[in-house]
């Protein structure tokens, strides 16, 4: 075998071993609204959709609030939960989606069409 066929079988090997390490998984990880608190969540329960980002991207409610998310950009996107709970499917233009956020906690979501889109809802 020469050396350039056993660099070659090296490097594969390598390059199999890193992503079984890493679990070799390609999902990305969003994590919600930078930043995001409950000291700097806005009380509402409206998101719109404009400028390729969610707004306000950091929102709090109360338990069993339903929140609006209304896409007002000229283009396509979704409102998907990080843990997969939710997902609006495409949204067109003018399209709205609403989800019943029942209990206390914190869900990251984001725009499974645009990877920088995130948003965060707190739910008190």
């Amino acid at each position: 075998m020469c050396l350039t066929s056993a660099l070659r079988i090296s490097f594969v090997s390598l390059a199999i071993a890193t992503l079984a390490a890493c679990g070799g998984s390609s999902s990305p990880s969003y994590g919600g609204a930078p930043g995001c608190s409950a000291s700097t969540a806005i009380a509402t329960s409206q998101v719109t959709i404009q400028n390729m980002s969610f707004s306000p991207a950091c929102i709090k409610v109360a338990a069993g609030t339903t929140v609006t998310f209304t896409n007002n950009d000229s283009i396509t996107h979704t409102v998907t939960a990080d843990d997969g709970t939710y997902n609006s499917g495409n949204l067109l233009p003018t399209q709205s989606f609403l989800h019943p956020f029942a209990t206390t906690g914190t869900s990251h979501y984001h725009c499974t069409i645009h990877a920088g889109m995130t948003g965060t809802v707190i739910v008190q």
